[in-house]
């Protein structure tokens, strides 16, 4: 009989049974992060006004990376944290050259900010929170640097029709996991803090508090 003591059983938890861990986001990215590393979440967004949070970040002179944390705990704090769970909150600026981009609202919009971007080198300001009880116990700000090609115009106007509202969605108007990675000749940093979430950090977290296995 085959020795199996070293063997690893499939469906063995990673994570302690408590608390909790709530994802307070709709991104099926996110949430495909973490549970493509074995971390077991419940998604449950609310809405919060982004665009008011913007314009107070701006109105008090904070920069990107406070602009997304601040986007994050509004996030992590609306979804509460009801039966003690563990809230994670994550939101995303993107700058270029000192300019802010937003979410797109419409393709047209769209169609704007990638000919904006074209042949620049822009930052994605990844932000992530931890809230526990109300209170936050943990932040990270990522950020990795895309090198956008200059793309021709017949490109773009084949990646738009076919992403359309798939990016409106996204702030950059791209997926990377999808045909987004068509618009780079080079990206620098984390891969998964470009589709939302600081993995390894988040993890890093979740370890060091026990919430996660050591």
């Amino acid at each position: 009989m085959p020795d199996d003591s070293n063997l690893v059983l499939k469906d063995a938890p990673l994570q302690a049974e408590s608390p909790p861990i709530v994802l307070a986001s709709r991104s099926v990215a996110r949430r495909s992060l973490l549970e493509s590393a074995g971390v077991r979440v419940t998604c449950r967004a609310t809405d919060v006004d982004e665009h008011a949070i913007r314009h107070h970040a701006r109105t008090h002179g904070l920069d990107a990376d406070q602009t997304a944390l601040e986007l994050a705990r509004a996030k992590a704090r609306a979804v509460g944290g009801n039966g003690g769970a563990v809230v994670i909150g994550a939101d995303q600026m993107l700058s270029c050259q000192g300019q802010w981009f937003d979410k797109p609202a419409t393709v047209a919009q769209a169609r704007a900010h990638l000919r904006a971007l074209r042949g620049q080198a822009h930052m994605l300001h990844t932000a992530v929170v931890l809230v526990h009880e109300g209170c936050e116990i943990w932040r990270h700000v990522a950020r990795p640097v895309l090198h956008m090609r200059a793309f021709s115009d017949s490109f773009l106007d084949s990646y738009l029709a076919a992403e359309r509202d798939e990016i409106l969605s996204c702030v950059g108007c791209y997926r990377l996991e999808g045909p987004g990675i068509q618009l780079f000749s080079r990206i620098e940093g984390d891969y998964a803090a470009i589709l939302g979430l600081p993995l390894l950090a988040l993890l890093g977290a979740l370890r060091a508090r026990h919430i996660i296995l050591q």
